[in-house]
C-alpha cells in the first residue's frame, strides 16, 4: 500500500459519492476479516487494523495475552486476500446504496431530469446521473397514457418515492401525479415559486385535461394572467411538456357557489344550489350549455367535482322545475306540511323526491323543525313516490328507445328504397341504350358469311 491507494480512494469516493472515511473504515474491516479467516479465529476483538492517511500504509495487529503482535500482509496469503476483496466490494456497495438513498430521499417531491434507458415490463427505466450509477423507474400507472420515449430521450419527471429495499434503492418516478403539474408551474411561473400565487386545488386526468384553482396574495397580481403568461408563453411551455394535455386555470374563491361556477367553465352557469347535508351541488344551465358543462364523456363535470370537493348534478331549468313539482305534489297533501316548509327544503338544496329519504329523519326534525310524525310521513311518502318515479323514468326511457329504433328503421327503409330506385333506373338506362344501338350493315353481312363458311366446313 502506498500513496496511490489514497488517491484511488479519493477517486472512488468522488465518483461513487461515498464518504472517504467510510471507505477507509471498510478497508480496515476487510483486512481484519482476512486475518480472522487466515487464523481461523472467531474473536472479533482479536485483530485490529489501521491505515495511515498520509502514506496509505496498512498495518494489522493480533492481540494476544502478552500484547499486540504485528502481522505482515504477505503472511495472510492469497485466500484471505480474496476474502478481503469480497468484503470490501460488499461494503462499498452498501456505502454506495446508503449514499444514493441519503441523496435522493431529500429530493422526494421534486422535479428531476434523466435520460430514457429502456422499458422493462411496461415500466420506464430512467438514468438520473451521467454515469448511469442511479436509475429510477416509472411504473405504467405513473406514465401519461399514450406517451412513449426512445432510448436517449431526455425525460422530465417527478420523484414520487424513494425506498431502501435492502439490496437496492428504488426511486419511483411519475409524470401522471398531480404534483408533477404543481412543480411545473413552480418552475415556469416565478410568482408560484415565490408564493405570491397559491395553488389551492387541482384535479387531473393524465394526458387529457387538468383543472387548477389559483389565487393571488397580492392584489396587483392577476393569478390567472400570471400563470398563462404573455400571449400564453408560460402555459404553452407546460402544455408542450405534457404532450398537449389541456389545462384549465380557474380563480379560487372561498364561496363554494362561485368556485363551482368557475370550475365548470367554459360553460355558463345560471344557478347553483348547495345541499350541505348531502355534499351535493345542483347546477342549472341552459340547454345550449348542457353538453359544454358536462364535457366529453363527463370529463368537465368530473374534474370540477374533484376540484371543488362537491358532488355535482347538472340540470336544465325544465328538469329542475319538474323535480320541484314532483316534490311539492308528493309532500304538500300531507297533513301538517306547509308551503313555508317546502320553501325551506328547496333553500337547503332538497329539490328532488329522492333527496328526502337520503337526508333522513334527523335533518328534517333538527334543521327543518319538522315534528316526528310529519317527518315520518314525508319519508314514507318519498319512498313510495320515488319508486313510482323510477318506474316512470324507466318506461319513458324504453319508449324513447322504441321511438328512436322506429325512426332508424324508417330511415333505413327509405334509404333502401332510394338505392333500389337508383339501381332500377341505372338498369333501365342500360337496356334502353342496348335497344337503341343498330348493327352496322357491313358487320351483319360479315357475320352471315362467317356462318355460311362454318356450315360448309362442317359438311
Amino acid at each position: 500500500m502506498n500513496r496511490d491507494t489514497i488517491e484511488l480512494i479519493d477517486v472512488i469516493a468522488k465518483q461513487r459519492k461515498i464518504d472517504k472515511t467510510a471507505i477507509i473504515e471498510d478497508l480496515e474491516q476487510a483486512m481484519v476479516s482476512a486475518a480472522r479467516k487466515h487464523f481461523n479465529s472467531l474473536d472479533t476483538e482479536e485483530f485490529s487494523c489501521n491505515m495511515d492517511l498520509m502514506t496509505g500504509e496498512i498495518r494489522i495487529w493480533r492481540h494476544l495475552d502478552g500484547g499486540a503482535v504485528e502481522i505482515p500482509l504477505e503472511e495472510l496469503g492469497r485466500i484471505p486476500a480474496q476474502t478481503a476483496k469480497q468484503v470490501m466490494i460488499q461494503r462499498f456497495r452498501e456505502d454506495e446504496r446508503t449514499g444514493i438513498f441519503d441523496e435522493y430521499i431529500d429530493k422526494a417531491g421534486e422535479l428531476t431530469t434523466g435520460v430514457c434507458s429502456r422499458y422493462e415490463g411496461g415500466s420506464l427505466i430512467i438514468q438520473l446521473d451521467k454515469g448511469g450509477r442511479v436509475e429510477g423507474f416509472m411504473p405504467r400507472s405513473e406514465q401519461i397514457p399514450g406517451e412513449q420515449f426512445r432510448p436517449g430521450d431526455r425525460v422530465r419527471c417527478f420523484i414520487l418515492d424513494v425506498r431502501d429495499t435492502g439490496s437496492q434503492v428504488k426511486i419511483v418516478l411519475s409524470r401522471s401525479h398531480p404534483d408533477f403539474i404543481r412543480r411545473l408551474f413552480e418552475a415556469e411561473v416565478p410568482e408560484v415559486q415565490e408564493h405570491v400565487i397559491e395553488i389551492h386545488a387541482m384535479s387531473r386526468e393524465p394526458g387529457f385535461r387538468t383543472k387548477i384553482a389559483v389565487t393571488s396574495n397580492d392584489s396587483k397580481v392577476d393569478p390567472v394572467g400570471a400563470c398563462v403568461g404573455v400571449r400564453g408563453s408560460r402555459i404553452r411551455n407546460i402544455v408542450e411538456e405534457l404532450g398537449g394535455e389541456k389545462i384549465d386555470i380557474v380563480r379560487w374563491n372561498e364561496s363554494s357557489q362561485v368556485l363551482i361556477s368557475n370550475a365548470l367553465k367554459p360553460a355558463e352557469v345560471d344557478e347553483v344550489s348547495l345541499c350541505f347535508e348531502l355534499g351535493r351541488a345542483t347546477i342549472i344551465v341552459r340547454d345550449d350549455q348542457l353538453s359544454l358543462a358536462i364535457g366529453r364523456r363527463g370529463q368537465n363535470v368530473r374534474l370540477a367535482a374533484r376540484l371543488t370537493g362537491w358532488d355535482i348534478d347538472i340540470l336544465t331549468p325544465e328538469e329542475y322545475q319538474k323535480g320541484l313539482e314532483i316534490l311539492w305534489d308528493a309532500l304538500k297533501p300531507i297533513e301538517g306540511v306547509t308551503e313555508e316548509m317546502l320553501d325551506r327544503m328547496a333553500a337547503m338544496g332538497i329539490i328532488s323526491i329522492f333527496d328526502v329519504e337520503e337526508i333522513g329523519r334527523n335533518v328534517l326534525e333538527e334543521d327543518l323543525e319538522f315534528s316526528k310524525q310529519i317527518a315520518d310521513r314525508c319519508i314514507d311518502k318519498s319512498i313510495t313516490r320515488s319508486k313510482e318515479v323510477t318506474i316512470e323514468q324507466e318506461q319513458a326511457k324504453l319508449a324513447e328507445e322504441a321511438v328512436r329504433a322506429e325512426e332508424e328503421a324508417a330511415a333505413s327503409a327509405v334509404l333502401d328504397t332510394e338505392v333500389d330506385e337508383k339501381i332500377e333506373a341505372a338498369a333501365d338506362s342500360i337496356l334502353d341504350m342496348s335497344a337503341d344501338d343498330e348493327v352496322p350493315e357491313e358487320l351483319d353481312n360479315a357475320e352471315v358469311a362467317a356462318s355460311t363458311e362454318t356450315e360448309e366446313s362442317n359438311e
